[in-house]
């Protein structure tokens, strides 16, 4: 058991929901705290990579990426939302990293699944995407949302 059980069976550190009795924590009504599941996705068009210029709070230069649906695939989602912010069809999708660190996003602890694709069509932005450029990787945005300039940081050194 990875947690510790008080005198009445309930959690008190991480391992368990903390307060819930171990044997309750999968009951119906009972939602444990969990990361939100993301994507984003490095997508390389021209000489560059695409970002997005969020139109929501937190603001900045991010790469095209949001909220997985329930019910939808981590592929699905990606595919869904290059399409919504960015109007662009992929190719090639391969997934690339995860990251997860609770810092990650300001508005709650995420984790995010990143793919990298190739962008087939005309870029342009929409849906909560205020703009939509194509950014050479060695001369990114001075502003960047969420852990971005990180996982872009750790696509350079992949590529060698």
């Amino acid at each position: 058991m990875s947690g510790r059980l008080d005198k009445d069976g309930r959690t008190s550190k991480p391992g368990g929901l903390r307060g819930v009795p171990r044997s309750h924590e999968h009951e119906p009504g009972v939602h444990p705290r969990n990361p939100v599941p993301t994507v984003d996705i490095i997508i390389a068009l021209g000489d560059g990579i695409v970002l997005i210029e969020r139109a929501n709070p937190p603001h900045g230069w991010a790469l095209p990426g949001g909220f997985i649906d329930y019910g939808e695939t981590a592929e699905a989602a990606a595919v869904r939302e290059a399409r919504e912010e960015t109007g662009l069809e992929l190719e090639g999708l391969t997934q690339f990293r995860v990251y997860s660190d609770p810092r990650r996003d300001p508005r709650m602890h995420t984790l995010t699944v990143v793919f990298t694709a190739v962008g087939r069509g005309v870029l342009r932005a929409d849906d909560d995407a205020k703009a939509a450029a194509v950014y050479r990787l060695d001369e990114l945005p001075e502003e960047m949302a969420f852990d971005h300039r990180r996982i872009i940081v750790d696509y350079v050194r992949w590529l060698g």
